[in-house]
């Protein structure tokens, strides 16, 4: 409202001031002036042909001619209630044109609940001549077209002695439109008494009329007001820019809307809704402005809640993922208009979920804002970070992320100020925490990648920023890393594989190859099926390279269903062969494949599918697979040795080897990893490692296998210390299923 006064400007906001237009200053109103002058229309016709009709009988004509010319519509009707005469303004508002209304009775232009109140009238026109008018003074009184439409009228009702004849002239005024600006009227009053304070200024914005809510909500009354400018109510929280800018909007929109912080008759600001609204003549001309307002002080107060809890993190109050993108977005802007280099931290606290583990989640959110504290007051410690307390985010849980601006223009002189600030970021990260009267040590690490201008994108540079991150983290935490080009090339290239190998699975260029396992006869008696990728571009890709893949995007899982399907089709061919049925065919099993809720249920189907032994289909698993939920692997383990399947625990002596769970695992088979089989010869430890998984496997009644054995001397020291099975190159590599068929044909 202190807007209405505050720079003069006129606008046009509402359209109509929201209160009776006879209550504010006297105009002349577009709206009603047109029915005033139908009425004093009306009756000045009316008078002209009651004083021709009435003239002797050779004036009948002109009477005539004055009925046709009449500006109304008008009925002669005779004492019957005939109509003899109608003007075409009668026959147009009725809608019975060339003359036909001649002959009907006037009746028939009333709807039926006013013809009874219509008789009466006509019933008086043996008493002597009057005239009236019906349907003013409050009455409703309508008319009836050909089409059966209603429509509100004033009727005039004159009754004349016309030579022997006695007539009643009709005349007929539609009131529609004054009706309709009557109800605009009667609800403009009805609103400007509303719950929402109005006041209504003059063109020079001098306060002309308030209503009572505005007096509750201001403090002042209307004697107070009236005669001032809303200037009386400004709080001075809103400098003159504000003002130019809301008469900005109103000069090229027409009305201004918005929150503004206005002052009470008792001092005290509250906030308020405002509508401007400029009334204007139909020619332009600005006649009054009106203001309408609530007030949103608790409202105001909410939508800061909302907004802190939409752009800030809760714990910390520091900018969350969605005002980062906000705060970045702003970076890259000032950086293509500065040209200087800008750079995003990504950091994330080392073993943050050991400390939750162990100390509960209050002590590790005490942590997370104490991070927090350290991060902003390091920030505004240095000289080269703008808005230090804008550029730290905390995206949830233990990671944070930095926005460093005007570095350097030289891209090598900016990476030396990132470093240098990300290593003053670890070291005060690094420094010991007083978590719950305890000290506690914690420290971070730092991904960082450097931005200049519109060069790369929001999430571009927050990918960046998390893959050098991961780097840090490999490289032994509490360090800091730099993207490299190199390694959006190797991201670039794990996408362009992942994608090749979904394609891979659904075309069928997945394929299982067969390496011999033997006995210390160097007879063979099974085999293990091992995974390959003919790729039609790429040609044969390692094993290492995509099965990581796999177990990291979740392809995995359809890809080990796809083996174990293969297995068990290929068991039931072999079952039908003299050579081959006695076969044992091992399956390796990864640990998300095994974790499955339905993994036990899945093999039970594909045994059943194929109809085949199940004690000829061993499952491999990883020691690190054991060893990670012992109680839930032995229940799944027993499970499915219940219905025959047999295990073999790969790898075996890389991982942390322990007889207390080793003894409880219900295991048929160790085998001895090719990395203790390829030094054996020439490394003693190699050999002592070798010796004692032989032993142990002896001592615990499991049969043992080597991998990778490929000359006759490790195989000679694996005979020797009491070893029952082989595989490796000495006898054949991983081939496929014909050529590993015909190995078991006689020599």
């Amino acid at each position: 409202m202190a807007g209405l006064h505050d720079t003069g400007s006129p606008c046009h906001l509402l359209g109509t001031p929201a209160c009776p237009i006879h209550e504010l200053p006297r105009e002349p109103n577009a709206r009603l002036e047109p029915l005033e002058t139908q009425n004093k229309t009306l009756i000045q016709a009316h008078a002209a042909l009651e004083t021709s009709l009435r003239a002797p009988r050779e004036s009948e004509e002109n009477a005539r001619l004055i009925l046709r010319a009449a500006p109304v519509a008008t009925l002669v009707m005779n004492r019957h209630g005939r109509i003899t005469q109608a003007n075409a303004h009668a026959e147009q508002m009725f809608g019975y044109p060339g003359g036909n209304m001649a002959g009907l009775a006037i009746e028939d232009l009333i709807p039926e609940r006013f013809r009874a109140a219509h008789r009466d009238y006509r019933g008086n026109t043996e008493r002597p001549p009057q005239h009236r008018i019906m349907g003013m003074a409050g009455e409703d009184f309508y008319g009836l077209r050909a089409d059966g439409g209603e429509f509100p009228v004033e009727v005039g009702l004159s009754p004349l002695q016309l030579g022997d004849e006695r007539v009643v002239v009709v005349s007929i005024n539609d009131i529609t439109e004054r009706k309709r600006a009557e109800e605009d009227l009667r609800i403009t009053a009805i609103a400007f008494e509303s719950q929402a304070g109005m006041i209504v200024t003059n063109a020079d914005g001098i306060i002309v009329r308030v209503n009572q809510s505005f007096t509750r909500l201001t403090g002042y009354a209307a004697a107070e007001a009236i005669g001032q400018t809303p200037a009386l109510l400004r709080s001075g929280r809103h400098d003159n820019g504000f003002y130019q800018r809301m008469w900005a909007a109103i000069r090229d929109k027409g009305f201004w809307q918005g929150e503004i912080w206005n002052r009470r008759r008792n001092g005290k600001i509250y906030a308020e809704w405002l509508t401007i609204t400029a009334v204007a003549k139909p020619g332009g001309e600005i006649t009054h402005y009106v203001g309408t307002f609530s007030d949103i002080t608790q409202n105001s107060e909410a939508e800061a809640e909302i907004h802190r809890l939409a752009y800030y993190d809760p714990l910390t109050q520091l900018p969350n993922r969605r005002l980062l993108h906000d705060r970045l977005a702003q970076a890259l802007a000032c950086g293509c208009r500065s040209r200087r280099h800008g750079a995003v931290l990504f950091l994330d606290l080392d073993n943050f979920k050991t400390l939750n583990d162990t100390r509960g989640h209050a002590v590790g959110d005490q942590l997370l804002t104490e991070v927090a504290r350290r991060l902003q007051t390091t920030l505004r410690e240095g000289d080269t970070v703008s808005r230090p307390d804008d550029t730290v985010s905390r995206l949830g849980g233990d990671e944070f992320v930095l926005i460093l601006e005007d570095l350097s223009e030289s891209a090598e002189e900016a990476a030396v100020q990132a470093r240098h600030i990300g290593e003053k970021l670890r070291h005060a990260l690094a420094l010991p925490y007083d978590l719950a009267n305890r000290e506690f040590h914690c420290t971070a690490s730092f991904g960082i990648t450097l931005f200049h201008g519109h060069d790369d994108s929001i999430e571009s540079l927050l990918k960046q920023a998390d893959l050098a991150l991961y780097q840090a983290k490999n490289a032994g935490r509490n360090t800091l890393r730099f993207f490299d080009p190199a390694m959006q090339a190797a991201l670039d290239e794990r996408s362009a594989l992942e994608a090749d190998l979904r394609r891979a699975l659904k075309r069928r260029q997945l394929r299982l190859c067969y390496q011999p396992q033997l006995d210390s006869r160097r007879r063979i008696i099974g085999a293990e099926a091992l995974l390959r990728w003919e790729h039609p571009q790429r040609g044969s890709i390692a094993p290492d390279v995509f099965i990581p893949l796999a177990e990291e995007t979740g392809l995995i899982l359809p890809i080990g269903h796809w083996v174990l399907q293969t297995a068990c089709a290929q068991l039931k061919t072999w079952s039908g062969k003299a050579t081959t049925r006695d076969l044992h065919l091992a399956v390796n099993v990864s640990a998300r494949q095994f974790r499955q809720p339905g993994f036990v249920a899945e093999v039970e189907a594909l045994l059943d599918d194929y109809d085949i032994d199940p004690s000829r289909l061993k499952i491999e698993l990883t020691e690190s697979l054991v060893i990670d939920n012992v109680a839930d692997t032995i229940t799944r383990m027993q499970a499915l040795k219940a219905i025959g399947i047999s295990f073999s625990m790969d790898d075996f002596g890389t991982g942390f080897s322990s007889l207390s769970y080793l003894k409880r695992l219900p295991l048929d088979q160790l085998k001895i990893d090719r990395s203790f089989v390829r030094d054996l010869a020439h490394d003693p430890n190699d050999a002592a490692i070798v010796q004692t998984i032989i032993t142990m496997g002896r001592t615990l009644g499991l049969n043992v296998i080597a991998e990778g054995v490929e000359s006759e001397a490790q195989l000679e020291f694996l005979a020797g210390h009491g070893c029952h099975a082989y595989q490796g190159y000495l006898f054949s590599r991983p081939v496929p299923v014909k050529e590993f068929e015909r190995l078991l044909e006689p020599a």
